[in-house]
């Protein structure tokens, strides 16, 4: 009976629900960072998400003073919360600017792979299926596979609170973080920052693949290669005609090209129909490269056959680059979970990227200019 009233408490808002408690769900094991660990890096950034999510729910709740839960998952790694990101269009808290104490006094190891600690982590929370914040995350939702998020009020003050860090500490010090929604503003906001000379470490949490999640759909790895196979066939022969024998030259590919050097850490489950087709997209790549179609795979893995019928095309100057899809991406380490999610819910939560038995396989995609 005690726990049936205490599930009444938590879905009426009185009390946090565990995944919200640090002590609970948090990674509690790692009490010295190493940031050259990459699964303590990895734990940090999806902690200081998990850290967004939980101020929303403190401010929808009404949860303040000792009944506050959300410090607990920034002040553990030793950050401070130097700024609160709302959306005017709802009053929701939609993001965050954390801010490392110990930056400055941070014992810096002169070897070439060292890896320092950010100043700044600007994280970024994905949708809150709650009457406070449902409507407005919905309709950014849809954004996203329509490709117009850059057009919202959220990621346009996003962008400009990402500016500004970078104007006062410079890239190399400043993480972007994001969960599902919030992973798409921080992938696009991450691709906007790169393309201006800028990159910055960037921790995609199940980032949405705004395309027919083909990795899910079919289970014969063979329909799947002919599915994708047919698909860039189309997309190269539709950008030729659409943009002309000049495709291959200067400018065309520019703004594609842009972003090759740039690694942003991908997070992705397989049994996650929202992003799983990340896996597809650059597994395909590879596999044309591998039977010689890699000239037609050029063309195709940088366009969209919608921009391309819309008139935008992919990443040439002819489009406007913010409104591509957001999985044209050239180059990314992936990390896949390869462990078996009970349901949908767990594949495409936040918490399973800190678990200490977490399972995954890692993959280095670079695109081959």
């Amino acid at each position: 009976m005690e726990e049936e009233d205490d599930e009444v408490m938590v879905r009426e808002g009185l009390m946090a629900s565990q995944r919200e408690i640090f002590s609970i769900s948090g990674p509690i094991h790692l009490t010295s960072i190493d940031w050259n660990n990459s699964y303590h890096r990895t734990s940090v950034a999806s902690c200081l998400v998990q850290a967004v999510y939980t101020l929303e729910r403190d401010r929808q709740q009404n949860r303040i003073g000792l009944k506050s839960q959300a410090n607990h998952w920034w002040e553990f790694f030793n950050f401070t919360l130097a700024e609160t990101l709302i959306d005017d269009s709802d009053a929701s808290i939609y993001g965050a600017v954390f801010e490392y104490k110990h930056f400055f006094s941070y014992n810096y190891h002169n070897t070439p792979h060292s890896k320092p600690p950010p100043r700044h982590v600007i994280a970024f929370r994905g949708t809150i299926l709650k009457r406070h914040s449902r409507s407005r995350d919905l309709r950014l939702d849809l954004r996203c596979i329509r490709d117009s998020l850059h057009e919202s009020f959220r990621f346009v003050h996003a962008i400009q609170v990402i500016q500004s860090a970078v104007a006062k500490t410079g890239n190399a010090a400043v993480w972007l973080a994001g969960h599902s929604l919030g992973a798409a503003v921080a992938l696009l906001a991450g691709k906007i920052m790169t393309r201006s000379g800028f990159p910055l470490e960037s921790y995609l949490f199940n980032p949405p693949f705004s395309s027919i999640p083909i990795e899910k759909l079919l289970k014969s790895e063979k329909l799947k290669h002919g599915v994708r196979f047919a698909g860039s066939l189309v997309k190269a022969g539709v950008a030729i005609a659409v943009k002309g024998r000049h495709h291959n030259k200067g400018l065309e590919d520019d703004s594609f090209m842009k972003l090759a050097s740039w690694m942003p850490y991908l997070y992705v489950n397989p049994l996650d129909t929202i992003c799983s087709e990340y896996i597809g997209y650059f597994k395909h790549r590879n596999k044309m490269f591998e039977i010689g179609a890699g000239k037609i795979e050029r063309i195709a893995t940088r366009n969209s056959l919608r921009s391309l019928l819309s008139g935008g095309g992919g990443g040439g100057p002819s489009s406007d680059s913010c409104s591509e899809p957001l999985h044209l991406l050239p180059s990314a380490y992936m990390t896949i979970n390869a462990s078996k999610s009970p349901d949908f819910k767990r594949a495409h939560g936040i918490h399973q990227w800190w678990d200490p038995m977490f399972n995954g396989e890692y993959v280095l995609h670079q695109f081959n200019h």
